[in-house]
């Protein structure tokens, strides 16, 4: 898994490429928590390119939306491959974290 990372005026964009499993996911919630932690408040996940998410990934990112609540912060997902976008919705996950189809719309939702 590769992130890419975008900061605009508003939000700062992690734009991921591959799998986000049991090998790639602690350094995603590594990178997560110390954007958190250094003052970041809103958060675009860009999954476009993310064709695997496992329950650990999923479990990565309510952990920032969690951590992220109190600050008065928020994270929304987009470009959510078809695949991807039903195991968030199985889940439960569409509840609590907003998913939006673009990352025009995400960046939007945080402005």
């Amino acid at each position: 898994m590769d992130i890419a990372e975008v900061k605009t005026a508003t939000s700062l964009t992690l734009a991921l490429t591959g799998r986000i499993d049991g090998s790639s996911s602690s350094a995603f919630e590594a990178r997560l928590l110390q954007l958190i932690d250094a003052g970041e408040r809103r958060l675009v996940i860009d999954l476009a390119q993310v064709d695997y998410i496992s329950s650990i990934g999923l479990r990565v990112l309510m952990l920032a939306a969690r951590r992220l609540k109190p600050l008065g912060g928020k994270v929304v997902v987009c470009e959510l491959q078809p695949m991807i976008k039903e195991v968030f919705e199985i889940a439960g996950f569409a509840m609590v974290i907003p998913i939006v189809d673009s990352r025009s719309e995400a960046e939007a939702m945080l402005a």
